[in-house]
């Protein structure tokens, strides 16, 4: 016990220095896409961690998708080994935030630090939690220098546009091997209370249907695409999406809405390409010969990919048995398969005793709507034993105005540090 009191006094003495660490990450926009100022928020963090003894890696993800000269992959994985053998926690957390959006009245890069709250685009989603797990590896380390095992921190490209320059390359190259790292923590926005286990499945698939161009005033004399596309969306109405709500699960996924099988129309284009903001024209009269559509099915752990996929074919083969000349293409644009930790794992049963010592009340077990960059360290990485747990309204994500609670920052550092004492305290 009075270790863990030492160590909640060395978080709470670090308060204005967490402040102070989530406000300056916030200030470098690391947008994506195209995926700005990576390098520079990775030589932050390293010099930040080189200080408390870390051992530096910077890789950059050469060849993926969005790398380039201009807009280079970088990641940062921070290891500082203990005095003995033992295991590795590893906490990741993206570095990218999304697109700032309308509607702000604060400085989406200020880091304004107003009621107790710290605004910015990426405080909740998650660089507040990346600030967070730092505290508290550096706390529990002035707490015990001589531990057990290895720490390491990692922050990690392109989370928002599926992690292929992160995490993913990261696991391909061993970073999350389970010889290397036994216990991994992702900071995601998840509420400090609630331990998330794992994720849905998604399925992106692009549509195009396929048409006759003729002059507009004769539209008989051509084969509109829109509209034909406008049958596939009916059958949709129709058929897919009443069979998509009978669809529930045993997974515990929030909200309550999404513990069904969902559909989401990304996109929707026919016809012309839309002209440059610039012209002030019209659109000349045709018949669209194409339309596309790109959907983004997400789907649970009781339902198999091949059959998510072909069900939506389905609906596609239907209309085909019903228009003469309808014609199309589908092309898949992305798969991720659902994962779930189970509840017996190590790092879920230890980060919910700390939940329950620092809170004063259980953890919450919950499954996210959509994916995280758990599914590269469990497909991947073939590492299993791992959740997300950091500060944050989900909800709060991607919205104007987003922000991280202070105190919501320091509960959550002193249950990852409490729970680096479980892991890593014993000799």
């Amino acid at each position: 016990m009075a270790l863990a009191e030492q160590l909640i006094r060395e978080i709470d003495e670090r308060r204005d220095d967490l402040v102070v660490l989530t406000q300056e990450l916030l200030r470098i926009p690391t947008l994506n896409p195209p995926g700005e100022n990576y390098r520079e928020i990775c030589d932050y963090l390293a010099r930040r961690l080189k200080k408390s003894g870390f051992e530096i890696d910077l890789v950059r993800a050469f060849g993926t998708p969005g790398d380039s000269d201009k807009y280079p992959r970088w990641n940062v994985i921070a290891r500082r080994d203990g005095k003995r053998s033992g295991e590795c926690v590893h906490f990741n957390s993206h570095i990218d935030v999304v697109d700032v959006g309308h509607g702000w009245s604060k400085d989406p890069f200020g880091g304004e630090l107003e009621d107790g709250k710290i605004y910015g685009r990426g405080a909740c989603d998650m660089k507040g939690g990346l600030a967070a797990s730092i505290i508290a590896v550096e706390a529990f380390l002035a707490t015990l220098p001589d531990f057990s095992g290895a720490i390491e921190v990692s922050g990690t490209a392109d989370e928002e546009s599926g992690g292929y320059g992160g995490v993913a390359y990261l696991a391909e190259k061993g970073f999350f091997d389970p010889e290397r790292v036994q216990h991994v923590i992702i900071p995601e926005p998840l509420n400090k209370d609630r331990i998330c286990l794992g994720h849905r499945g998604v399925w992106w698939a692009e549509v195009e249907t396929y048409g006759e161009i003729a002059h507009g005033s004769m539209p008989f004399l051509g084969d509109c695409a829109v509209r034909h596309m406008g049958a596939v969306l009916d059958e949709m109405e129709n058929s897919l999406f009443p069979a998509l709500a009978e669809k529930r699960t045993e997974m515990p996924v929030v909200p309550e809405g999404a513990r069904q099988s969902t559909l989401n129309i990304n996109s929707i284009h026919g016809g012309q390409a839309e002209g440059d903001d610039d012209f002030t024209g019209l659109p000349s009269p045709c018949v669209p010969d194409s339309c596309r559509m790109i959907v983004d099915r997400r789907f649970l752990l009781e339902e198999n990919i091949d059959e998510v996929q072909a069900e939506f074919l389905q609906v596609l083969k239907d209309v085909e048995n019903k228009r003469a000349s309808f014609r199309y293409d589908v092309r898949e644009l992305h798969r991720v398969l659902p994962t779930m930790t189970d509840k017996e794992a190590p790092v879920v049963r230890t980060v919910a005793r700390a939940i329950e010592e620092t809170l004063g009340k259980e953890a919450e077990y919950v499954v996210s709507p959509g994916t995280y960059d758990q599914k590269h360290i469990d497909r991947i990485g073939k590492l299993k034993n791992c959740i997300a747990y950091g500060p944050g309204i989900l909800d709060l994500a991607h919205k104007p105005d987003e922000y991280v609670g202070v105190e919501d920052m320091l509960d959550s550092a002193k249950v990852m540090g409490r729970s680096l004492i479980e892991l890593l305290a014993q000799p």
